[in-house]
């Protein structure tokens, strides 16, 4: 195993370990968003680094690709809808939101 492979495997689970303790310890839904959107960087990082050991970087850069599109999509649609609930209810506190 090549330093790199094992510094990109120390990143990819600093990452998820930051997205995750994040995502548990918050509930702001701004904040929530902002896990998940660490969580799915950790992903493409992964996938990368599956891309560098098969030695198919080609199909690993597609499939980031697609990812992050995806990604960029569905973030554009949870921040409307949590921008949404902000006007409805005037906070984004989980704890105290009315409905």
């Amino acid at each position: 195993m090549s330093l790199l492979f094992v510094i990109f495997i120390i990143s990819v689970v600093l990452i998820f370990a930051i997205g995750i303790y994040s995502l548990l310890v918050t509930h702001n839904l701004m904040r929530i968003l902002i896990s998940i959107e660490i969580l799915t960087k950790g992903v493409t990082l992964l996938l990368i680094v599956a891309g560098y050991i098969s030695k198919n970087m080609a199909m690993a850069q597609a499939y980031v690709i697609t990812v992050i599109i995806i990604e960029v999509v569905l973030m554009a649609v949870a921040t409307g809808l949590v921008l949404g609930l902000f006007r409805a209810n005037g906070t984004l506190d989980t704890r105290k939101m009315n409905r």
